[in-house]
């Protein structure tokens, strides 16, 4: 069992930055692929990226690719997303998810975090 919960949303201009963060409870944290998902206002939730369980891998969306970096800290339970050069269009509810490996399969994900909002002003 692995409960999640987001921190660090809020509201910054075009071209701002922010850092997300996902603490994790549970001992099975380390052994799970972690990603982040994010469901922008009257649309669907859409795959961000993806860390392996051990941090050696990431994949990332097209859309944020060279802007957002995901890391993990198994030390520390937790899960980050750099998200940098913001633009209007990455306001979203965003979500952290954990899965036996890494996917960016959203029904993959068995445990999800309850969301934090990042709005990006134009």
């Amino acid at each position: 069992q692995v409960q999640l919960v987001e921190s660090g949303g809020g509201l910054v201009p075009t071209g701002g930055s922010l850092r997300l963060s996902c603490a994790a409870s549970g001992r099975t944290f380390s052994s799970h692929a972690m990603g982040w998902f994010r469901q922008p206002p009257g649309k669907e939730r859409e795959f961000v990226a993806v860390i392996s369980w051990g941090g050696g891998h990431t994949y990332y969306a097209d859309s944020v690719k060279g802007r957002f970096t995901i890391s993990r800290d198994n030390a520390k339970n937790t899960v980050y997303l750099q998200m940098n050069s913001l633009e209007p269009e990455d306001t979203a509810v965003y979500y952290c998810a954990a899965a036996p490996f890494s996917s960016t399969t959203i029904a993959e994900y068995h445990y999800w975090g309850q969301g934090t909002q990042v709005t990006v002003s134009s």
